[in-house]
């Protein structure tokens, strides 16, 4: 399988570096998972996921699409920052149709890279306010901060995010409050506008217009 592939323009190369530079203040040594069969790039994030195979918590990815130049087939898993670093390099070029041409191999091995959400299924089952999500964001960030002393870490430190952000936003949405962590922390979310919750599997997904927020559905609340 070849690793090469190429943004569409310009403007496709600001959307993605704008996506992966929120993604990264998530999680400094994050990944992202791109994929391509055709003209359709995705590039799979995880704000959330548990450090170890028998940890709790939510695994939330974010997802991004873009459009390709030309048709490709792709499956790696590289560092946010080698992206960020690329497109910083295609940006300073010359406008010239040799723009924004990457070859990257698979480079890294993490948890959540085998977790694969339902490709098809989906079906509506409401909205959620922006409001609602916003402060949910807010509100689990500042749990996390005043819960967890500067001195815990590893297990205790685990257990304690993953009961925040793994609690369902209401019971019958299902959504976890990791996702409206993930949809605020990526741009996501637009002000004062309804965001759709689809169900597919025993999965479900926040989409709007900037991207979308995957997750398994929240089991408390």
């Amino acid at each position: 399988m070849k690793n090469t592939f190429q943004l569409l323009d310009e403007q496709t190369a600001l959307d993605l570096k704008s996506y992966l530079t929120r993604a990264k203040k998530m999680d400094q040594k994050g990944t992202v998972r791109l994929r391509a069969f055709g003209t359709l790039l995705t590039a799979y994030v995880a704000p959330l996921f548990p450090a170890a195979i028998l940890d709790e918590g939510p695994t939330v990815l974010g997802l991004r699409t873009m459009e390709l130049k030309s048709e490709a087939e792709i499956n790696i898993l590289v560092p946010i920052q080698a992206v960020l670093d690329r497109l910083a390099f295609e940006l300073e070029k010359p406008a010239t149709g040799e723009r924004f041409v990457f070859d990257m191999a698979s480079t890294e091995r993490v948890p959540w890279a085998g977790v694969s959400p339902p490709r098809t299924g989906w079906v509506e089952a409401g909205v959620l306010r922006e409001e609602l999500l916003t402060s949910t964001a807010k509100k689990g960030i500042t749990e996390v901060a005043e819960t967890i002393p500067e001195s815990v870490g590893g297990p205790i430190a685990a257990r304690i995010r993953a009961e925040v952000w793994g609690r369902a936003i209401d019971v019958e949405s299902k959504v976890p409050a990791g996702a409206a962590f993930a949809a605020a922390g990526l741009g996501f979310l637009i002000k004062d506008q309804d965001v759709p919750v689809f169900h597919s599997q025993g999965w479900v997904r926040l989409s709007t217009e900037f991207g979308h927020v995957l997750s398994k559905e929240a089991k408390h609340f």
